[in-house]
């Protein structure tokens, strides 16, 4: 397989999921790009997470307690699954449709709603806002609890039409307190208290007795509207198709600034964001057809390094590398906890924003926390995914030049790319090491490409996705 092949699969893993090995990169290139992309789209094809397992070994998943138990567990699942693009989908929209452990505090729901983007993320814009007004999580997220016939709560309205689909700019005040109104009475029903009596999950509830059934205009149509009318019109809008097709383009191809700015500030790509916007009309809507033409266009292909790595996608990453938790080992809430620090707790968006992306996700201490993180993670050579490294490193046992013992690790790493003034350091530091042979004592080999493995990690361009 020729180096251009190998490097356009890692970058497309990169994206449409959470980085690959060595090995991983040689098994999908045995298929076109095409053909993986078209895998990546299908993910039934592939089996799930075993559950089970995580569930014998870390007895926190069966008490619905600790949230941190729930965002390790997530990244494990990021870190095994053979359905990477399933699990980015479901990252991306919670992105989008943030919600937090610190407001519900209900870890059932929460849960629940990531299901939920596993299962409707691919799937038509109509079924997945549907799905979202349903579900309990952010129903208590944005008050619509509190959203009654004759007292509205317009939190869920507004947040529907700015932050949801359509952006600022796109609708007015009337059509807030219009889809409001039409959302009136879709509610949930309380659960138990988790203590003393179980596990109970919420329910969502429509209460008819409480829905304005008035006529409203909206976006300007006249009816006697429901949630589901102001959906299927909200989904036609072109509005919602370029406000969709940007956070795709944001969060798979290049960091665009932060959503508040959108309304003034232009794309970067207007071509591309047409491109995905066509794709998004011509499929009445459908996610999966907008994701197949942007891995498929050259403007993905040739976007490398134009993003800055979450932090979920730091600590999901190195652990692929490193070869940690490819069995629920203790120590899997650390990376979960890890993430946090960083600045993304999973299951608990700061705001109803969520998390501000590309070069907000750094500052002086959050990038101290992203290179120490990787760089202890991978200093340890008795790893399975390190001891792959140094194998495919060492090969036939010949002595390597500084220079080709550098690309090795490189190609070795996950054919990672980096710029020439960044290869240069890291062979001044292979030269710095002495001889680099790999036909004498293991330790040697493993130390040498530790010490490597520890400079890319650490890196500019390890940060960029």
């Amino acid at each position: 397989m020729s180096s251009t092949d190998l490097a356009l699969m890692a970058h497309l893993l990169r994206r449409a999921g959470f980085g690959a090995t060595r090995g991983d990169l040689e098994s999908y290139t045995s298929r076109s790009y095409e053909q993986v992309v078209d895998d990546l789209l299908h993910p039934e094809r592939f089996p799930e997470i075993d559950e089970d397992v995580l569930n014998r070994y870390y007895s926190g998943l069966n008490s619905w307690e600790p949230i941190s138990v729930y965002s390790g567990a997530w990244i494990y699942r990021m870190i095994n699954t053979r359905r990477p693009l399933q699990e980015k989908m479901a990252l991306f929209w919670h992105h989008i449709f943030a919600t937090g452990f610190h407001k519900s505090e209900h870890t059932p729901s929460l849960v629940r709603q990531i299901d939920t983007f596993r299962s409707n993320g691919f799937s038509n814009m109509r079924d997945i806002l549907l799905d979202l007004s349903r579900d309990p999580a952010m129903i208590d997220w944005l008050d619509n609890e509190e959203n009654h016939k004759h007292e509205i709560n317009e939190n869920f309205g507004r947040e529907l039409l700015e932050l949801f689909s359509m952006g600022v700019g796109n609708y007015t005040e009337d059509d807030i307190k219009a889809a409001s109104r039409a959302f009136t009475g879709w509610t949930f029903r309380q659960p138990i208290p988790i203590y003393p009596f179980g596990h109970h999950i919420a329910e969502f509830v429509y209460l008819e007795d409480d829905h304005d059934d008035s006529e409203k205009t909206f976006l300007g149509h006249t009816g006697r509207f429901n949630g589901e009318d102001i959906i299927d019109i909200v989904v036609r809008q072109p509005a919602t198709a370029n406000f969709i097709c940007r956070h795709l383009y944001n969060f798979f191809v290049a960091d665009e600034p932060q959503v508040p700015a959108w309304q003034v500030v232009p794309p970067q790509d207007p071509a591309a964001i047409e491109t995905l916007t066509r794709a998004y009309i011509e499929s009445d809507g459908e996610i999966g057809s907008v994701l197949k033409a942007l891995f498929r266009s050259e403007f993905f292909k040739q976007a490398r390094g134009k993003k800055v790595k979450s932090p979920t996608e730091i600590v999901v990453g190195a652990a692929k590398l490193a070869g940690v938790q490819r069995f629920p080992d203790p120590g899997l809430t650390e990376l979960g906890e890890a993430a946090a620090v960083m600045g993304q707790f999973l299951y608990n968006a700061p705001t109803v924003e969520g998390w501000h992306t590309g070069k907000e996700w750094v500052d002086g201490g959050t990038l101290n926390e992203r290179v120490n993180f990787a760089v202890n993670l991978v200093a340890d050579a008795t790893q399975p995914g390190i001891q792959e490294i140094i194998e495919g490193v060492r090969g036939s046992g010949a002595p390597l030049s500084p220079g080709e013992f550098v690309d090795r690790c490189l190609d070795q790493a996950g054919a990672l790319e980096v710029s020439e003034s960044t290869r240069s350091a890291m062979v001044h530091s292979a030269e710095s090491a002495g001889e680099l042979r790999f036909d004498g004592e293991t330790g040697q080999a493993s130390s040498h490409v530790v010490q490597m493995l520890q400079l890319i990690v650490s890196s500019t361009e390890y940060q960029f996705a």
